[in-house]
């Protein structure tokens, strides 16, 4: 993005610059996409999005829930039955994540070819150097 007033920034503009930061560090990594899509059709268990979500450890998965959760993307409920269950569901906010991050999730699908094929490239011309 270019910024406008030939190169200084605005008030608005380096707000808009980051709250465009902020939330693609939230949601760039690939964990807090992987929780949103999960979530996408309903309230899912702990223990199942563990399973879910392959590669992930129990603590990367506490600490993106929470991160979600402080963001108000989703909601933690805890069911009062032995032993405690607890139930992760996004909110409506966490909800309009969805078709943004299904969108770059095709085009990543759709590009990633053509991505490997530059970056092999890439890595032929720095050998021949």
């Amino acid at each position: 993005m270019k910024s406008p007033g030939y190169g200084k920034m605005t008030g608005r503009y380096d707000d808009d610059c980051v709250a465009t930061r902020e939330i693609l560090s939230l949601i760039g990594d690939k964990w807090s996409v992987m929780v949103i899509v999960n979530l996408g059709e309903g309230p899912v268990r702990f223990s199942d999005l563990k399973r879910a979500i392959e590669g992930i450890s129990q603590r990367m998965l506490t600490l993106t829930l929470r991160n979600l959760e402080r963001d108000g993307l989703l909601t933690r409920t805890v069911h009062p039955t032995t032993p405690p269950s607890v139930d992760y569901a996004l909110t409506k906010l966490g909800r309009t994540l969805l078709e943004p991050v299904s969108v770059l999730a095709m085009w990543a699908q759709q590009h990633r070819p053509e991505m490997e094929r530059a970056r092999e490239a890439f890595a032929r011309s720095a050998r021949a150097k």
